[in-house]
């Protein structure tokens, strides 16, 4: 019926005035915010930085083989095989059996049943290594499938770190996403310093302490120089790693008045800290960062507070910086930018005048098409696709959604979907005033019948949209958003707000003949 109760027509209009007050929250000035929430500009319409990394999981690959060598060794001596010629490679490790002991250990490898061999590599039957035998030489690697979940597993890890970093730093609405398989895509909508942030990415942060060695020792040492140019032996034994940092701030030395970075560890790293530098008070402890020195300080005093200091002749933005990669963790493996795409705040600009244009024609044209074509009822249409519009820029604003390019295509093609459906309604009501003597009855017969139609054709376009948002990436994503609220929102305008005007401005010409 066009009846609508008094109750309904709150609920209408208080959920209307609802969602069309964050609309207007997108032209309240950023120091007078009244609720901190706007519709964010993609860069495409701001300008920014487009970056697309990739890992490189060589080291981590030689690294994981590395971790396997013990476990191996291990087995093989506890089942008294004699073994000969064992080689660590980057990419496998090998050794030599006898004949009989080489079928012996691939039969053991292969096996699905529990055996000694299957906590030493991690349990053959998740796929993770390979093994081949020539002439008695067996090989062992990573399989496929091994190196596709060491690859998933990389990507993921990166891609948090990599979010820490550039949230860190204040970006606003970042997209970073995996695309392939050890790709990542950084979108920096409004990023005013690309390069810091190139820097930033490309450093993989592993943080490690060593002591300087004057001789070799048990572990072995290696040259390398300081930031100052100073060689110095290090001892390849790692006392600490980043793993144990708990926090880093940068600071300003109360003596130097130079800028430091503090840190402060975990239980367990002070632990560690505290005995080592108990035990080498008067020797050089080097800070080691990406296989670079980047302070050698001599340990004047046990440490055993659990925090410390790092000193390097660094500016305030190094250290900084420096504290922020810290925190963030340092990544798996290295990351190389292979893509790299600044957008400029003109050309943002020059494309959100051009869909504005586009929108303000369409706009316009709609509205004096259907005021020319449907005269009192086409102004009905047009304060519906008012609504329509109001509507939809506020449930975007309420989801603080990014708005791109292709997001402004799917509101103008909104506009159209909205006079589509008031359209259809009109036209079936038209039929139904040839048959139907009551004015009131023909307006609810074509809404009602009309109704299937309009369902149907916004169904339909909803479910692509659907189909576009969870196959789709990027702006492609945008689009779906915009389209897709946008019918929820043309179905509203069109069957609450159209219809309750249409009703009362029929049911107030009680007994006369109205006419679309």
């Amino acid at each position: 019926m066009l009846n609508f109760s008094k109750i309904k027509i709150a609920i209408i209009y208080s959920l209307f005035l609802a969602i069309g007050f964050f609309s207007l929250l997108n032209f309240q000035s950023e120091e007078n915010n009244i609720i901190d929430k706007r519709i964010n500009l993609g860069l495409d319409l701001q300008g920014g930085s487009y970056l697309l990394l990739e890992i490189d999981t060589k080291p981590l690959i030689e690294e994981r083989i590395q971790d396997k060598v013990i476990k191996f060794k291990k087995y093989l001596n506890s089942k008294n095989y004699e073994y000969n010629n064992f080689t660590i490679n980057e990419n496998f490790l090998s050794f030599s059996l006898s004949k009989t002991d080489a079928e012996k250990f691939e039969q053991e490898f292969y096996s699905k049943e529990e055996n000694d061999l299957n906590p030493y590599i991690d349990k053959y039957r998740s796929f993770e290594l390979d093994l081949k035998n020539s002439n008695n030489k067996l090989k062992i690697n990573f399989s496929k499938y091994g190196l596709l979940t060491l690859n998933n597993s990389a990507v993921k890890q990166s891609i948090e770190i990599v979010r820490r970093r550039v949230d860190d730093i204040g970006t606003k609405e970042p997209t970073i996403i995996q695309r392939g398989e050890k790709r990542i895509l950084v979108e920096l909508p409004g990023l005013k310093d690309p390069e810091r942030i190139k820097n930033l990415l490309g450093k993989t942060a592993q943080l490690n302490f060593r002591l300087v060695s004057k001789s070799n020792n048990e572990f072995g040492y290696e040259t390398m120089t300081s930031n100052t140019g100073e060689k110095l032996n290090i001892s390849k034994q790692i006392i600490m790693t980043g793993d144990n940092l708990l926090d880093a701030q940068p600071r300003v030395d109360n003596q130097s008045s130079e800028p430091i970075v503090s840190f402060t560890l975990d239980r367990f790293g002070a632990q560690k800290f505290g005995n080592v530098t108990t035990k080498n008070v008067g020797k050089r402890l080097a800070i080691v960062l990406d296989d670079k020195i980047i302070s050698a300080p001599v340990i004047r005093e046990s440490i055993t507070g659990g925090s410390g200091t790092i000193s390097g002749n660094f500016t305030f933005q190094e250290a900084t910086d420096l504290a922020l990669l810290l925190r963030s963790g340092a990544l798996p493996t290295p990351i190389l930018i292979i893509e790299e795409r600044t957008v400029g705040p003109d050309l943002g600009k020059d494309s959100i005048k051009s869909g504005s244009i586009s929108l303000a024609v369409g706009f316009i044209l709609v509205i004096l098409y259907m005021l020319y074509k449907y005269k009192f009822f086409g102004l009905i249409a047009n304060i519906s696709l008012i609504s329509n519009l109001i509507m939809l820029l506020g449930i975007l604003t309420i989801l603080e959604a990014t708005l791109t390019l292709p997001g402004i295509a799917g509101i103008i093609l909104t506009v159209g979907m909205a006079v589509d459906a008031n359209v259809l309604i009109f036209e079936r009501i038209k039929e139904e005033l040839l048959t139907e003597k009551s004015s009131i009855h023909a307006f609810d017969l074509g809404y009602n019948r009309a109704k299937i139609t309009v369902l149907d054709a916004n169904i339909t376009t909803l479910i692509a949209t659907i189909i576009l948002f969870f196959f789709g990436s990027g702006p492609v994503k945008g689009f779906a958003i915009t389209l897709g609220i946008g019918i929820l929102t043309t179905l509203f305008s069109a069957y609450f707000i159209a219809r309750h005007l249409t009703s009362y401005y029929v049911l107030s010409k009680k007994g006369e003949k109205v006419q679309i």
